[in-house]
């Protein structure tokens, strides 16, 4: 690989790259330790699968500068499993989990992500500032004065401090200068040690202690593909809002594999599934990361403070993460959207609004983006259809049916309605399609049915103007040309 390549992918700049990924550490041990109590696990499995996660991806993972780790979204679909059946078969699931992406990146289902709407992305966005800054609210609400002043200090510094300086990010300032005060003052406010008890030790590489059976397979597969699915829909979205950020490329079907290598990794080290992060992505990116260093490093420093430095890290006050979060909130919602809501077209900002509404009623990303996908794929249809049309003339006994636009699903009955077949005297009809296109079989079932509705009542079809990819898809998926044809029953 070329040398001035890999230094643009990995570190167009050191000394922000390393500074970028200190931010990024920091702020991933109380997310950790969070979702480790969501999915109801020790802390540790957490901070092993952060650990893990961040330096595969770093290396394996398709778009430089996004930070994965443990997540919330993957903690709740695992709750019940760990519940119900203990932490080795997590930790199969987490493996087969990984296994499932890779199968993803090979199949190239990353390139699916070109039928997501920018509406769909802007609600995926705005949704996920809110849920980051309502997830703050707990460590605000009736903490007392102190802790309030703690967070405006915080925010100050990390919006001001870029007018004296960038040499360093704003953010880990603030978390520096608000833990030497805390310490300093012995301020009685909750710290990251209050959360949960960091590991002492390093990760050990063992096999999940679960029978390989069949029986186990049944358990952890629908958990598996629940937690893929939404892992990868979770990972390519946040690709792309950072490669919109940086004004850069991502490859999403490597990403794919990378996060399926990264959640194998973190299954054999004692860790649970993740997926990419949006809030310590643009933590990263705002901080100056742009390459793959910023990632490994975030990983690689991330466990030397749980394992190293643990008994400073417990000190740093929960105020100063608070700030630093409610900051990225801020900057990662659209403000720009509220704006175009009545500028842009009705549908797309119906789309975007109810992204947004479901991701919040159900605080699940992925229900949101799916549903914003579906709808935006109603309203192309709907869409189509408003330039779909069939029209007539008639010369002596014969009768010409002009067909304009897209038949497919949605446009295939009125395709069909278009067309008179108890016209009388007619002795030849002449179906034109060269302003035409089919698309699908419920199209090309639509076109059978009137040649050979018109054939019931005795009058020759006759189809001109068929392009190359509508004629072979009907030579393929017809019946009306085919020697036992007939009209099928009720037409």
């Amino acid at each position: 690989m070329n040398l001035v390549r890999l230094r643009r992918e990995w570190a167009p700049d050191v000394t922000r790259e390393i500074l970028a990924g200190t931010v990024v550490a920091l702020a991933l041990i109380p997310e950790s330790l969070a979702f480790s109590v969501i999915a109801g696990v020790d802390p540790k499995v957490a901070l092993y699968a952060s650990f893990c996660i961040a330096v595969v991806t770093a290396i394996a993972g398709g778009r430089p500068a996004m930070i994965s780790a443990a997540t919330g979204a993957t903690a709740l679909l695992m709750t019940s499993l760990v519940k119900d059946h203990g932490l080795g078969h997590l930790l199969a699931a987490t493996i087969l989990t990984g296994l499932i992406q890779i199968a993803a990146g090979a199949f190239k289902l990353g390139d699916l992500m070109r039928f997501v709407s920018r509406s769909v992305v802007t609600g995926f966005v705005n949704a996920l500032a809110i849920l980051i800054f309502m997830a703050q609210l707990p460590e605000l609400i009736g903490r007392g004065p102190v802790v309030y002043a703690m967070t405006a200090a915080g925010i100050a510094l990390i919006y001001g401090l870029p007018y004296l300086t960038k040499a360093v990010p704003p953010a880990l300032v603030a978390i520096v200068l608000c833990t030497a005060v805390s310490m300093s003052l012995g301020l009685d406010i909750r710290t990251v040690g209050d959360m949960g008890a960091l590991p002492g030790e390093l990760p050990s590489f063992a096999l999940p202690q679960v029978p390989l059976t069949l029986e186990t397979l049944r358990i952890i597969l629908p958990y598996s593909l629940t937690i893929a699915m939404v892992g990868l829909l979770e990972s390519l979205m946040t690709a792309a809002i950072i490669d919109e950020r940086t004004d850069t490329t991502s490859n999403k079907n490597r990403e794919c594999t990378g996060q399926g290598l990264a959640n194998v990794t973190a299954g054999l080290f004692g860790g649970m599934a993740g997926c990419a992060m949006i809030g310590q992505s643009m933590i990263n990116v705002s901080s100056g990361g742009r390459g793959r260093l910023s990632t490994l490093w975030a990983g690689a420093f991330l466990l030397f403070l749980i394992v190293v430095l643990g008994r400073y890290v417990a000190q740093i006050p929960m105020a100063a993460l608070v700030a630093v979060m409610i900051v990225v909130s801020v900057d990662t919602f659209q403000w720009r959207s509220i704006r175009t809501l009545v500028t842009h077209p009705t549908t797309s900002s119906i789309v975007m609004l109810g992204t947004v509404a479901v991701v919040l009623a159900t605080h699940d990303l992925a229900k949101g983006v799916l549903f914003g996908v579906v709808l935006s794929g109603l309203f192309f249809a709907h869409k189509v259809t408003r330039f779909f049309a069939v029209a007539s003339s008639r010369e002596g006994r014969t009768r010409t049916y002009r067909v304009t636009g897209q038949i497919f699903f949605a446009t295939a009955e009125a395709f069909h309605a278009g067309f008179d077949f108890r016209e009388e005297d007619l002795e030849r009809v002449v179906i034109d399609l060269t302003q035409a296109h089919f698309w699908d079989l419920t199209a090309v079932n639509a076109l059978d049915r009137v040649v050979l509705k018109f054939r019931h009542h005795t009058v020759p079809v006759e189809i001109v103007g068929l392009n190359a990819a509508s004629a072979t898809l009907v030579e393929k998926l017809g019946t009306h040309g085919k020697p036992d044809s007939a009209v099928a029953s009720g037409h």
